[in-house]
């Protein structure tokens, strides 16, 4: 039976603790998230992009290694309970590839 590859997701909360997660390529950050028990992400839409409850700040050098936000993704950072930074994504528009092996992310103190 084939297995799907996986890589290596870093999160690191608010408090500065840091959990890795093993993640399925093709999947959103989001997804690898919520399946990984990462609490700091709410996901309240389930990935539609209409709640922005799944900010994240990407670390550099994956940050500029993906594509830039499009239009609706730079509308709703506008909503996120933590003010965006230039290094704010939504975990919902981060597909995952093996490139991303080793991501590092930072959670906002809060999603709400």
């Amino acid at each position: 039976m084939f297995k799907s590859p996986m890589i290596t997701i870093n999160f690191i909360a608010a408090d500065a603790h840091s959990t890795a997660v093993r993640a399925k390529i093709g999947q959103s950050l989001m997804e690898a998230a919520v399946a990984g028990g990462i609490t700091g992400i709410a996901a309240d839409c389930g990935g539609t992009l209409t709640c922005a409850t799944c900010h994240v700040m990407v670390h550099e050098p994956f940050a500029s290694q993906l594509p830039p936000a499009d239009g609706e993704e730079r509308a709703m950072l506008a909503f996120t309970a933590v003010p965006a930074t230039p290094a704010s994504r939504l975990s919902c528009q981060i597909r995952l590839s093996p490139a991303l092996d080793g991501l590092t992310v930072e959670l906002p103190a809060s999603q709400y």
